[in-house]
């Protein structure tokens, strides 16, 4: 079995695809490649290149996440120059998202994964290769229930084909944010 390139993230239920797809062709960034539908997603942790024998490990850092569910809004796009990229984000990222990376983080160090130097910085990319994109506030914002997290893999980034692929899911706990 191949080494893979794995991903923690969190995968929009269809509905909420729908409409990031329909923000991405609405906000149309000139020149560009649009990421599929069926390829948006937000990042929580990405691992890189990983061999076979360091995924149980991975899973079982995943398996003990205990952590809640939570309503993510998604209520502004941007774009980063340098990377050419068009995104959509939160304007405030939600305590139950910051701890969720930050558990994965942690847990992963005992797989021997180091934690991003740099502020996690939630966004859906929309574009790659973008020329230019103006940032724009989304007034109605796109509701996202957030209900479970994935490990997914990279697929070729040449194939015409969905480039990502859901390797296995855990759900969040129902409670939601809302504890005594």
């Amino acid at each position: 079995m191949a080494d893979q390139r794995l991903f923690f993230a969190l995968w929009p239920e269809a509905q909420v695809r729908d409409e990031f797809a329909a923000l991405a062709h609405a906000s149309a960034p000139g020149e560009g490649r649009r990421h599929r539908a069926d390829d948006l997603h937000m990042t929580l942790v990405f691992l890189g290149q990983v061999d076979p024998s360091r995924r149980q490990c991975i899973e079982g850092v995943a398996d003990a996440i205990r952590a809640p569910s939570f309503e993510l809004t998604i209520d502004h796009t941007g774009f980063w120059s340098r990377p050419r990229i068009f995104w959509a984000a939160p304007d405030t990222t939600p305590e139950p998202l910051k701890q969720l990376v930050h558990d994965l983080n942690h847990g992963l160090r005992g797989c021997g994964f180091e934690p991003e130097q740099r502020s996690y910085k939630p966004h859906v990319t929309l574009y790659r290769k973008a020329r230019h994109a103006k940032p724009t506030p989304l007034p109605a914002g796109i509701q996202w229930p957030v209900r479970e997290f994935v490990l997914a893999s990279s697929a070729n980034p040449g194939s015409s084909s969905t480039r990502y692929q859901v390797l296995r899911r855990w759900a969040l706990d129902d409670a939601g944010e809302e504890t005594g």
